[in-house]
């Protein structure tokens, strides 16, 4: 049954990060890949936040958010091949940056979403 649930969620997902990446836009920055992955661990922070401070969250409701909704909607995959391909570009400057970046604001998306849930208390 735990499959089903990671399969919903993944599909939920993978509809999301298809949908962000449909946003126009041109500015020789994986923007959508970027705030994709940090809106993700926000929420994978968020979902560990709540599962760690409340016992009433079933085993399948987490797995449902954080290994189906968050794994489909992150993609480190993607992240990696952007990064790949500007430091192809001899775009070492944005190249770095996006790393950084993407490494650094993730993390802190993971912080805020576990923060979030302790305020929000759930």
């Amino acid at each position: 049954m735990s499959f089903l649930f990671v399969a919903l969620g993944g599909a939920l997902g993978a509809m999301g990060r298809y949908a962000v990446s449909l946003i126009p836009l041109k500015i020789g920055f994986p923007l959508q890949t970027f705030v994709t992955n940090i809106i993700g661990a926000a929420v994978i922070g968020f979902i560990a936040g709540v599962a760690s401070h409340n016992a009433n969250v079933s085993q399948n409701t987490i797995l449902f958010w954080k290994t189906g909704v968050c794994g489909g909607f992150t993609t480190f995959s993607t992240f990696s091949l952007e990064a790949c391909n500007l430091l192809e570009q001899k775009l070492y400057c944005r190249g770095g940056i996006y790393i950084a970046l993407s490494i650094i604001c993730c993390m802190a998306g993971v912080v805020c979403g576990k923060r979030l849930s302790l305020v929000l208390k759930l």
